[in-house]
């Protein structure tokens, strides 16, 4: 039997989330199970068993969780994983998308299975990837380059953080907006840190005497719109995953198009291997057992520290 995590309604995650007992799932063709060793939480999870994204009841229980990372353990007939290679009992994989991550075993095509490097953990294998395929979307979406002074807002949240290193990878000069406890934080990584709120442009030109040339926001709010808009005249290279009330003056990502799934698909490979070489950083904030899923969902809802939230089934 597998142990999984569900969502019986849709509501506060203490009311409505427990771990079920369900018959260990069989392959088909293309397919593998894989056995999980870590899972990762995503706001995507609070707002779905809340009913933010949908509340049909039809779809209950709900099957939580996008990420996870493991060793295969059944296989398919034909099942080959994303970079065309058959999959064998035995390999260290990272599942993404998955469906119902949040689980001790789960089902996969052998399309959303990606071979973990050996010098990659599982937990950072199982958190890496929806912030890491976003953050690379919003990169490719905005053309940054060497040439380029990015404003990025939310660096230190789990995508601006990833976006952050891409960007200076790119050879980018790179400003974040973050409290200011993680100042120190995004210095680390490279980037000038500016604290949010009033004053937020003239802090800005502050600290980019020369213009900015892009902006990617990660937060929503009117404020690092406001601010975008004012700073970069090319509307094109203002790119949101979140201000989704302002697409006139932004240039949305969600990975609904077919570009934007491009760029998340071809950025999989390359994140797996900079994460497992240690030129990209991710951090995990806090480890969770698989029965605490509804605790550490309702912690995600909340603020805490910074970094990924992972479970081990």
């Amino acid at each position: 039997m597998a142990r999984t995590v569900v969502a019986t309604a849709y509501g506060q995650p203490s009311d409505v989330v427990e771990v079920r007992e369900i018959p260990s799932p069989v392959p088909e063709a293309g397919q593998v199970v894989v056995d999980v060793r870590a899972s990762a939480l995503n706001p995507i999870d609070v707002k779905t068993v809340a009913g933010v994204m949908g509340s049909d009841p039809a779809k209950l229980p709900i099957h939580i969780g996008f990420e996870a990372a493991g060793v295969v353990s059944a296989v398919g007939d034909g099942a080959v994983n994303s970079t065309g290679t058959p999959i064998v009992v035995g390999d260290e994989v990272v599942v993404y998308r998955a469906v119902g991550g949040l689980s001790s075993e789960i089902l996969a095509t052998g399309s959303a299975v990606h071979p973990k490097p050996a010098g990659l953990s599982f937990d950072v294998g199982a958190g890496l990837l929806l912030v890491g395929v976003t953050a690379a979307d919003t990169i490719a979406t905005a053309g940054v380059s060497d040439t380029d002074t990015v404003l990025i807002h939310g660096g230190a949240g789990a995508v601006g953080a990833i976006t952050t290193q891409l960007a200076i990878a790119k050879g980018a000069k790179v400003i974040a907006t973050a409290a200011e406890r993680n100042h120190d934080f995004l210095r680390d990584l490279g980037a000038i840190p500016v604290t949010y709120g009033d004053g937020l442009l003239d802090r800005v030109r502050a600290a980019a005497p020369d213009g900015v040339s892009a902006a990617i926001d990660t937060v929503g709010t009117d404020e690092a719109v406001d601010v975008s808009t004012a700073l970069v005249g090319d509307r094109a290279r203002i790119v949101s995953i979140a201000a989704f009330g302002r697409g006139g003056d932004v240039t949305l990502v969600d990975g609904s198009t077919e570009q934007s799934r491009a760029n998340r698909a071809r950025a999989i490979g390359q994140l797996l291997d900079d994460a497992a070489a240690g030129r990209l950083v991710l951090d995990v904030a806090k480890i969770f057992d698989l029965d605490d899923a509804a605790t550490a969902l309702t912690e995600l809802a909340t603020a805490h520290p910074r970094g990924k939230f992972i479970l081990h089934p």
